[in-house]
């Protein structure tokens, strides 16, 4: 079989996706120096930044890596933001840097749970390249998300690939991210406010309909002196404060 027929026979089992290669920089020396109860710690405050953020992007954890992951999506721009969402965020819970690597392309889906492909080893290799707390993409079939900025890189040589490779740096853009905060903090307030005021709403309506069912209270007639009666009930809700009755 030749090389025509192969490739017409893998274009069946093609699928595009967009893959992310990300692991923590200088983990072997933070081993060494921390122990094995540090290095797990560094480890699972990885892994709960990892589950926490990537179903928030519709992507998946393909693979764990040790110190290391592969993420993978189908459409780049989600799978874009959730790693760079995971570097921010473990670059506040975590003691060490994460570095990463992404590229989309046409793989071929082997078996149903594996992909084989240049995308793959791309987004792998640009990882390995990566500087600590850098995200480094490759431009092709690249969509970003708004709030991602990115900064012109040399193209590079990646091992294994001919031509040199088009890369960008990944990083957020903060003002864009200021003003998504505060659109949505906006829109998360109104919600808290909506569901606090709402139940209370219904307990004021609740409470009329009790008061309108319930028969009126006795009223108590106390002289003042001035040719009228304090009633102390409803009527004057200040009276039956002070006596220990009902207040406002």
């Amino acid at each position: 079989m030749d090389t025509a027929e192969l490739a017409a026979l893998a274009s069946d089992h093609r699928v595009h996706r967009t893959f992310a290669f990300m692991d923590l920089c200088g983990f072997t020396d933070f081993v060494d120096d921390h122990g094995d109860d540090g290095a797990v710690q560094e480890l699972q405050t990885l892994r709960a930044a990892v589950r926490e953020v990537a179903p928030l992007f519709g992507v998946r954890v393909e693979k764990w890596l040790g110190d290391g992951l592969m993420l993978v999506g189908v459409d780049s721009e989600p799978l874009v933001g959730a790693a760079l969402a995971i570097e921010q965020r473990h670059s506040r819970t975590g003691r060490l840097e994460l570095r990463g690597g992404i590229a989309s392309g046409a793989v071929i889906l082997l078996e149903g749970d594996d992909y084989v492909g240049r995308a793959v080893n791309l987004a792998s290799r640009l990882c390995d390249i990566a500087g600590p707390g850098q995200l480094l993409a490759a431009t092709d079939n690249l969509d970003l998300p708004e709030w991602v900025a990115a900064d012109e890189h040399d193209p590079v040589v990646v091992k294994g690939m001919a031509d040199e490779v088009a890369l960008v740096a990944l990083s957020p853009d903060r003002v864009v991210l200021r003003r998504q905060s505060r659109t949505r903090s906006a829109k998360a307030l109104l919600t808290v406010v909506e569901g606090i005021t709402r139940p209370v709403r219904k307990w004021s309506q609740a409470t009329t309909f009790v008061r309108e069912a319930l028969p009126s209270p006795p009223i108590v007639g106390v002289s003042n002196g001035q040719g009228r009666d304090n009633r102390v009930g409803d009527d004057n809700p200040e009276v039956a404060c002070k006596d220990g009755g009902r207040g406002p």
